[in-house]
């Protein structure tokens, strides 16, 4: 299993430049069955992240533009009526994939992404009173820009909390920048980039997660930083139960891609600003996360 998982690793590496950690996270989102949401700025290669991912896991791929005048017809989809045939027919949008990118998702209307909601908590839709299943490997890869940025509107508490792990591309250093200046267009060695694993073997991948053992110590441990969070006075709501569970499944996913079978407190110490940092929120509201909340989580609940 590792070798597969490192294979994925190495070939996204290849296009997307000195961002093997940021790869490694989002590959250990999607084996935790989860949603993974992107948030930096224009042209760092958030949108080239998801390609890379969906070609490397084999998965159906569809990518929905998020604009200010995005209805959510246009993501669900919408019943046609046949004239011949006297009859509607159901239209599939472009949810119905099993991998959806999600670009620029804080430039839609909360009306937009609404839409969202019930398919990544239920992995299901429900359109004219009708509940339509999406694919069984269905994930969410959101973009978004930094919210000062014109024409953003701020993602919600419950769409935010619907995506397991948030993560941060960032700038190049000089090296991968330099390669990727002298290198190729990265659209065209996607055409190239070859499928790792097939959707029986991302399931089976997906099933070893659920088996990693996580001992009681390391359950005090994280109960311990659920409450710390809840008692903090940097924090002015703390982190949920599903929190813990997020952090939890994070924690067994990165645990398999080092090729183990149980999670050590640095694999939690690792995942938890990325499960985290979205979940919290800092007494001062500024609309953006305090790195101080996170620090203190880390430092001052003991480790096992």
């Amino acid at each position: 299993m590792k070798n597969s998982l490192d294979d994925i690793v190495r070939h996204a590496s290849q296009i997307i430049l000195g961002k093997e950690h940021e790869i490694r996270l989002a590959i250990a989102c999607l084996l935790a069955r989860g949603h993974l949401l992107i948030e930096d700025q224009p042209g760092v290669g958030k949108t080239t992240l998801a390609h890379v991912l969906a070609q490397s896991l084999g998965l159906q791929y569809n990518r929905i533009q998020f604009t200010s005048d995005l209805l959510p017809a246009d993501i669900l989809g919408v019943s046609i009526f046949n004239k011949e045939q006297g009859t509607f027919h159901f239209q599939p949008g472009p949810i119905f994939a099993e991998l959806i990118l999600a670009d620029e998702i804080n430039r839609a209307t909360p009306k937009a992404q609404s839409a969202l909601l019930e398919a990544m908590e239920e992995q299901q839709v429900t359109i004219e009173g009708e509940t339509r299943p999406l694919p069984k490997s269905f994930f969410v890869i959101a973009t978004q820009n930094p919210n000062y940025q014109t024409g953003t509107f701020p993602l919600p508490e419950s769409q935010l909390d619907r995506f397991l792990m948030r993560i941060s591309l960032g700038y190049p250093d000089a090296k991968a920048e330099r390669e990727l200046l002298a290198g190729g267009d990265r659209r065209e060695m996607l055409k190239t980039l070859q499928t790792c694993i097939n959707s029986q073997q991302l399931a089976e991948l997906q099933d070893a997660v659920t088996h990693v053992h996580v001992s009681d110590a390391l359950l005090d441990y994280v109960q311990a930083i659920l409450d710390y969070s809840r008692q903090s006075p940097q924090i002015a709501a703390g982190l949920s139960p599903r929190a813990g569970l997020a952090l939890m499944r994070c924690a067994k996913a990165w645990a398999l891609m080092a090729g183990r079978d149980h999670v050590l407190p640095d694999d939690i110490q690792t995942i938890l600003p990325h499960v985290v940092s979205h979940r919290l929120k800092p007494i001062a509201d500024s609309g953006e996360q305090d790195p101080a909340a996170l620090v203190s989580l880390l430092e001052s609940v003991p480790i096992p």
